[in-house]
């Protein structure tokens, strides 16, 4: 691997990551532009778009999309992370964005990896590292400080906001350790394509998108643009083309831009107020993510058997 292709790798996943994080900040935006959009009518119209892009694209590439439900185990496993994964990544991640603000919902779920940390401790009795325990307490200092602002007799943000946030991170988690079986064969572009839009078409038991009558300006319109092209088909490719030249760990350090930029874009465009404690707060858990980073080679071998065990 040569320097120019590690620093191809490093930018595609950098701007990836900054993408991922203008997506809540637009999704925010369309939330004060029109109160009547909904999470679950956006997270479906996102979904289902999406997802047929993707899919779409793995046809003219040459993937063969249709081939992972030729076997029973491995559509179920799709489903399951459409449902599992993707819908609380999503989902959640929407509800806490409009009943809170983009930056605090993204650090909330950016606790994701120390989920996947707890759930191996828990069930798979595996003990955490001292990078893995040090980087945890970084992160329970930095979600207190947010929550709490330094009273821990009250609570800063909405308990709406910590409840959909909370589940947006057990979301990230799922969303990494579903699929895992599923992409050696079968490639990310038709695993993710398909998880979302079976979990775009299933959540319409919920309510369907097409009764809810969403009147929108050219405003609201490039919104819901920005979400679906620029804020999840474009930067799922580019991330997964940096997964090429970069190594995973290397990539789950730079998903620290996405706090980030939606933290600078909301300040920036939306005039969002951050205190002291939510900037320290977010600061302590993007360092806390970065020290389990470093870690990730004991973490990829933990997915790793995980995968096994499932097979």
């Amino acid at each position: 691997m040569t320097p120019q292709h590690h620093l191809r790798g490093v930018l595609l996943a950098s701007i990836a990551c900054i993408l991922w994080g203008i997506s809540g900040v637009a999704a925010s935006t369309l939330f004060k532009l029109n109160p009547h959009v909904t999470a679950l009518w956006l997270t479906q119209v996102r979904m289902i778009t999406a997802g047929i892009i993707l899919l779409v694209l793995g046809q003219l590439i040459g993937v063969k999309p249709f081939e992972i439900w030729r076997q029973k185990a491995t559509g179920l496993r799709v489903i399951s992370y459409g449902l599992l994964g993707l819908v609380p990544v999503q989902l959640c991640y929407f509800e806490a964005v409009k009943f809170g603000n983009a930056p605090i919902a993204t650090i909330i779920q950016f606790l994701g990896p120390f989920i996947i940390s707890i759930y191996f401790l828990l069930f798979k009795h595996v003990i955490p590292t001292r990078p893995e325990m040090g980087g945890m307490l970084l992160a329970f200092v930095g979600t207190l400080l947010i929550v709490t602002h330094g009273h821990l007799n009250s609570l800063a943000i909405s308990p709406v906001v910590l409840f959909w946030g909370g589940l947006s991170a057990i979301g990230v988690a799922t969303n990494t350790l579903i699929p895992r079986p599923l992409l050696p064969k079968f490639g990310a572009v038709s695993v993710t394509g398909w998880g979302l839009l079976v979990a775009g078409i299933c959540l319409n038991i919920f309510g369907p998108v097409w009764q809810d009558h969403v009147t929108l300006s050219w405003a609201g319109w490039s919104m819901i643009g920005i979400i679906i092209v620029f804020g999840t088909v474009i930067p799922f490719l580019m991330f997964a083309h940096a997964l090429g030249y970069i190594l995973p760990t290397t990539a789950s350090l730079l998903d620290a831009f996405e706090p980030l930029s939606a933290t600078v874009f909301s300040v920036m465009f939306l005039s969002v107020q951050l205190t002291k404690y939510d900037l320290v707060g977010g600061a302590l858990v993007i360092l806390a993510v970065m020290a389990l980073s470093l870690n990730g080679h004991q973490m990829l071998r933990l997915i790793r058997r995980f995968r096994m065990k499932t097979d």
